[in-house]
This record gives C-alpha cells, sequence and structure tokens, in this order.
C-alpha cells in the first residue's frame, strides 16, 4: 500500500530513528509499503522516517547497466539498523535530490566509498563495501534515519541559493 510522502518542514524529518528490535510481519509489510511509495513516485530509494515512521528501515533500487550498457534500475533492497563505517578518502560530489523536497536538486560531496552493515528482512547480517552511486545511495538514505538531510550536506553559498525555494516547499507542504 502506497503510503503518504512527509515532506521538508515535517518534524519526523529531523527524527532520529530507533532500532527494529524485532522483525515481524508488520515489519516486513512496511518494506513492502515503502518500495510499492518510492516505486510509485519514481524515486531510488526511501527511508522509513518519509513515511512517518522512525525506525531504522530503508529501501533503494540500485543502479545497474543492462547488456546494452544503458543504466536501469535493479530489484528492491532492503536494510535494517544500518551502520556505516570506513570512507574513503576519495570524494566525489554529485547533484543530488530527495523525494521529500520535489523539484529540488544540489550538489552534494559525498565519500565515494563506504562500507555498510545492516540486516535484511530474514534478519541475515549483511556486509557491504559499496562504491560509486550505490554508495551514495546508502549514505543518504541512512543520514535520512539520523535526521539528517541532503541540504544539511550542500555548501553555505547553496543554502543561501536554496532558502527561497525550500521556505515555499514548507509553505506548500506543510503549513
Amino acid at each position: 500500500m502506497k503510503r503518504p510522502l512527509c515532506y521538508y518542514g515535517n518534524p519526523i524529518l529531523r527524527v532520529k530513528a530507533l532500532p527494529i528490535e524485532t522483525i515481524t510481519d508488520e515489519i516486513r509489510q512496511l518494506a513492502a509499503d515503502m518500495i510499492e511509495t518510492m516505486d510509485a513516485l519514481n524515486g531510488v530509494g526511501l527511508a522509513a522516517n518519509q513515511v512517518g515512521v522512525a525506525l531504522q528501515i530503508f529501501v533503494i533500487r540500485p543502479e545497474l547497466k543492462n547488456e546494452q550498457g544503458d543504466y536501469v534500475l535493479g530489484p528492491p533492497e532492503v536494510y535494517l539498523n544500518p551502520r556505516l563505517s570506513h570512507p574513503t578518502a576519495d570524494e566525489e560530489t554529485m547533484n543530488e535530490g530527495c523525494l521529500s523536497f520535489p523539484g529540488l536538486h544540489a550538489e552534494v560531496t559525498r565519500p565515494y566509498g563506504i562500507h555498510l552493515e545492516a540486516l535484511d528482512l530474514e534478519g541475515k547480517k549483511v556486509a557491504l563495501d559499496l562504491f560509486g552511486f550505490k554508495a551514495r545511495e546508502i549514505m543518504h538514505e541512512n543520514d535520512h534515519l539520523n535526521g539528517k538531510l541532503f541540504i544539511d550536506r550542500v555548501t553555505e553559498k547553496t543554502k543561501k541559493e536554496i532558502a527561497p525555494f525550500l521556505k515555499e516547499l514548507k509553505r506548500k507542504y506543510f503549513l
């Protein structure tokens, strides 16, 4: 079931999510709902905070190359209680957007790679070294679970430039 999205200005986006203690049918349904919501909004990632649930779970669709060399979205992946470590010294700056900020994109610098440890929906431990766009997806969604937004990672100059847009977003979707 598609869930309502929380937009910029909603305080839940600044809440630090709680760990998931037990993987229940409700957690599995939350994951399915998040995937449906992400897909309906043409997103590549979604954190539970963005659908009003302060639990440590996010979903992504990784970017893959098909046989023709074109980028396509892969099957959905679900991560619970993620922990990130060992960011690479190499960084990469890319344009980022967020479903909770419709129409806004801004340059964000992040480490090129990261180590992820999490649980899957079966409770199995996942440990991955990720690089490039998938690492960026993971870092972006993990930030949500810590109450951090991509706009917190932009330069001061960009913050000033996007301030009117953020004010309008807040007025339109939250106030």
